[in-house]
């Protein structure tokens, strides 16, 4: 399963647009790009619980092509939510000491780590019986934001390095098999490639996000947030070199097919389906090529809602807010949709409440459960209609009211 990340906001994070405008005004093209992305991770997050479980969109011999570009266009999510993240980190600078930044970064970090392994564990499996659990994006974050605390007390230049040595340089280490490692396997499973933490029958920890890689667009996030501090021409016209450049690097270096992914592409059956494994790159973990895929167009993105919002766009505004809100209830509403459905159809749900293994996370499907993908689309406008008003509520809650807890949800 994916669960591309809701990022997390720090208390009046996207606050200042810079120097001279209102302390508490947000920025409103971070808030928007978070939005889109956190509307487009809830169709991957809709296709997890009702579509095929034990088919993978990625996998060329048995996917479609709108399948595939279903999964595609989800890869986005993640990369922005963990880069958005360093950058709301670095805004809230405009109201805090880097002190008191550094201690929410931590506290906050814990908070989500806890949410990971409780909260959304539940929300995905419906059970506690801690038979299986994986780790996926609030453990990231969390971690990152940990990390972020300590790092943030570097100089920029110092910061910025870290970041693109562990997004550029992170590949190389794609040589190591875990098990090289011996009794220290699972550390590199909670560092670079996806593994167990934990496994002893009948209870399993699996990492799915390792993270150094994310440690690293976290890192270069919080570098970004300093052009909030520039004149708009300034900032729109790095933004815009930026996008345009990590897209190309993409490319070029895709080309090459000799590093920064440990998967190459290959020429397939046709000019489509060469695109299609032209395309088809790691996220667990993110590779390099996987980075500047979703990244320099995210950049691009930003440099275009820079200029202005669109009027017909405000509801993604809206939900860009309250990310971690959202991404809390939108799991809790898809699972509780596929347990009525499973009734519906099949007349018991005692499956979707058991997660004996790997092979039947979240639960375990009958014979016959996945939805046709016309059905998931519509069932994924459902959800975020269903829960756009109750975004539209909290935001309005944040907005009145300064209590501190409303900084951790």
């Amino acid at each position: 399963m994916t669960t591309a990340s809701a990022t997390t906001p720090i208390p009046e994070s996207n606050a200042s647009l810079g120097p001279d405008a209102p302390s508490r005004r947000r920025i409103e093209s971070v808030d928007l790009l978070r939005g889109i992305i956190i509307v487009i991770m809830a169709l991957d997050h809709v296709h997890d619980f009702f579509g095929a479980l034990d088919v993978s969109p990625t996998n060329l011999d048995t996917t479609t092509v709108p399948l595939f570009f279903t999964r595609w266009i989800t890869h986005f999510c993640a990369p922005v939510f963990f880069l958005l993240t360093g950058t709301g980190a670095r805004l809230a600078l405009q109201r805090l000491t880097k002190s008191e930044l550094s201690r929410f970064l931590f506290t906050r970090g814990v908070w989500l780590l806890f949410l990971e392994v409780v909260v959304m564990r539940f929300a995905l499996q419906f059970n506690f019986d801690y038979h299986v659990t994986i780790i996926t994006v609030l453990w990231a974050l969390g971690w990152s934001m940990i990390v972020l605390a300590a790092v943030l007390h570097l100089p920029d230049w110092a910061i910025a390095a870290f970041g693109v040595v562990l997004v550029a340089g992170h590949n190389l280490l794609d040589g190591i098999p875990g098990s090289a490692l011996g009794s220290l396997a699972p550390l590199w499973s909670v560092l670079h490639a996806p593994g167990f933490l934990f496994n002893a029958p009948p209870h399993a920890v699996f990492i799915a996000y390792p993270l150094i890689p994310w440690l690293g667009v976290t890192a270069l996030g919080y570098t970004l947030g300093q052009t909030y501090r520039w004149s708009n021409e300034r900032r729109r016209a790095l933004l815009l070199r930026l996008g345009i450049g990590l897209s190309l690097g993409f490319v070029l270096l895709r080309l090459l097919n000799v590093y920064g992914d440990p998967v190459a592409w290959s020429v397939q059956r046709s000019p489509l389906w060469t695109l299609l494994s032209f395309l088809n790159t790691n996220k667990y973990p993110p590779s390099l090529l996987f980075l500047l895929m979703t990244l320099g167009p995210a950049l691009l993105l930003l440099r275009i809602f820079d200029r202005g919002i669109p009027r017909w766009l405000r509801p993604a505004l809206i939900i860009g807010n309250v990310p971690l809100f959202f991404y809390v209830l939108h799991f809790y509403l898809i699972h509780g949709l596929a347990v009525v459905t499973c009734y519906l159809r099949f007349g018991s749900v005692s499956g979707m409440f058991q997660s004996p293994d790997l092979n039947h996370f979240p639960f375990t499907a009958p014979p016959g459960w996945a939805l046709s993908l016309p059905v998931i689309y519509l069932l994924w406008a459902g959800v975020v209609l269903a829960l756009y008003p109750l975004c539209q509520w909290y935001a309005g809650v944040k907005r009145r009211r300064k209590d501190w807890w409303l900084s951790y949800l």
